[in-house]
């Protein structure tokens, strides 16, 4: 049985097989059809093209299962007898787009930091409240407090937030434990989350988000207790796909960066690294020295960072949404482009320095700050951010044999006009692996 989305508006964010990202002036491209249809078997996108040429199913024929509503249509399952016919979409005009990709977040957390937004609003600095035993510290102290059971449920809230809001793939990191139980415990819940969510997930291993409180004044001697003690017990589990370190200033050098990463390199683990938010820290270089996936943050850079990743295949990503929230610099997202550079968005959703993940708004905010045109940044939340987290050969697409994780939109103008009307609605439904995904979220609130 195969679900046919037919009377597409347009189809945008067609891409050959075989292409696992876009750089430089690549990114300018949206290629799309007008008045399409797409077909799905097994989860996956079988075929599209222009309406002229749908397949006969499309046409809702006796035994084609349609159940329209306004505005869109509302694809059902088929009757009960009647499972061997097409089940048919109606967009009705609405567009088709891949689903976005959130290369980066710590979505595994316990409660908030809302405390905290008051000493902001204040003009408290990120690194002043860190200093103050606030920050990262607090969220490890709650969640060290709270069972794996109310984490995880907790955790899937976020998980319906999002999908709710056209995220079809999520990089969730650990790193609010800072002990070995407590960093077992997010990836131990994390890999709940892959088993029991539509969504497709990667796990990344972040116990050296900052020293844990015990060891405040011993850095070394937490660095060691993370490749000593924390990768292997992470690694005997197979709880983690990749590993990060957030090499910063106030954080881990790049000695002890580096220290890591060789370290995790024995145990298969690839990095994705936290670099240059507070400061040009040497991030960049020694990411692309142990082959990172992705540095990520970058709101602080030069010339020397974008010759580093040249050729180097590491995905530059920007997390806009934290610039936002901390009043920090943007990165220089079209300095990257124009150099030729790839270039993903993310939204760092966590609790202390980017408390959402609305993907849309991310796409805004690199047009609106970081002068991104409307193709630059949804290939930057789609195709290159699936390349950040490893899973482009999959999703990130219109292509043939990659996932159904798709958004139907209602109508609209133009691409433009996704990142313009920034909050005005314009998701219709959300297909996961080709099925609607219906939002279950009674709360935001995780209390």
């Amino acid at each position: 049985m195969a679900t046919i989305i037919k009377n597409i508006g347009k189809i945008v964010g067609i891409v050959p097989e075989g292409i696992l990202m876009k750089a430089g002036r690549e990114m300018d491209e949206a290629a799309s059809i007008d008045n399409g249809y797409i077909v799905i078997e097994d989860g996956l996108i079988a075929g599209f093209g222009s309406m002229e040429n749908c397949p006969a199913g499309s046409s809702a024929a006796p035994g084609s299962a349609v159940e329209d509503s306004s505005p869109v249509a509302v694809c059902s399952a088929p009757a009960e007898g009647d499972m061997g016919h097409d089940v048919v979409i109606d967009a009705r005009g609405g567009w088709v787009m891949p689903a976005f990709c959130d290369s980066h977040t710590h979505m595994v957390y316990a409660g908030c930091r809302d405390g905290e937004y008051r000493d902001k609003i204040a003009g408290l600095s990120y690194e002043e409240i860190a200093r103050r035993g606030g920050g990262i510290l607090n969220s490890a102290d709650l969640l060290h407090e709270t069972s794996e059971e109310e984490l995880y449920r907790q955790s899937m809230e976020r998980v319906h937030e999002i999908m709710g809001m056209g995220t079809g793939a999520v990089e969730i990191k650990s790193g609010y434990g800072l002990r070995t139980e407590d960093e077992l415990k997010m990836l131990r819940v994390i890999r709940r989350i892959k088993e029991t969510s539509p969504l497709t997930v990667r796990a990344t291993f972040l116990g050296a988000h900052a020293v844990g409180r015990e060891y405040v004044g011993r850095q070394e001697e937490y660095v060691r207790l993370v490749c000593d003690e924390m990768l292997p017990a992470v690694a005997a589990e197979g709880l983690a796909d990749y590993v990060d370190v957030f090499c910063d200033k106030g954080f881990f050098t790049v000695e002890q960066t580096a220290m890591i990463l060789g370290k995790a390199a024995e145990y298969g683990l690839r990095p994705k690294i936290h670099a240059n938010e507070l400061e040009v820290s040497g991030g960049v270089q020694v990411g692309v020295e142990h082959r990172a996936l992705s540095v990520d943050h970058l709101e602080r850079t030069g010339e020397k960072e974008i010759e580093a990743l040249r050729g180097s295949g590491t995905m530059p990503t920007m997390l806009p949404g934290c610039s936002f929230f901390l009043g920090l610099p943007y990165g220089n997202a079209k300095g990257y482009v124009e150099a030729g550079l790839p270039l993903a968005l993310a939204s760092d959703y966590n609790p202390g320095s980017s408390p959402s993940g609305d993907m849309r708004f991310v796409m805004s905010l690199g047009c609106i700050r970081m002068r991104l045109t409307p193709e630059q940044a949804f290939n930057a939340c789609t195709l290159n951010s699936a390349y950040a987290m490893g899973v482009s050969d999959v999703l990130g697409s219109i292509t043939e044999g990659k996932k159904a994780n798709l958004i139907i939109t209602r109508p609209l103008p133009s691409l433009a006009f996704i990142t313009y009307g920034h909050h005005t609605p314009f998701i219709s439904k959300v297909l996961i692996e080709g099925k609607e995904w219906k939002n279950k979220i009674d709360s935001c609130l995780p209390y």
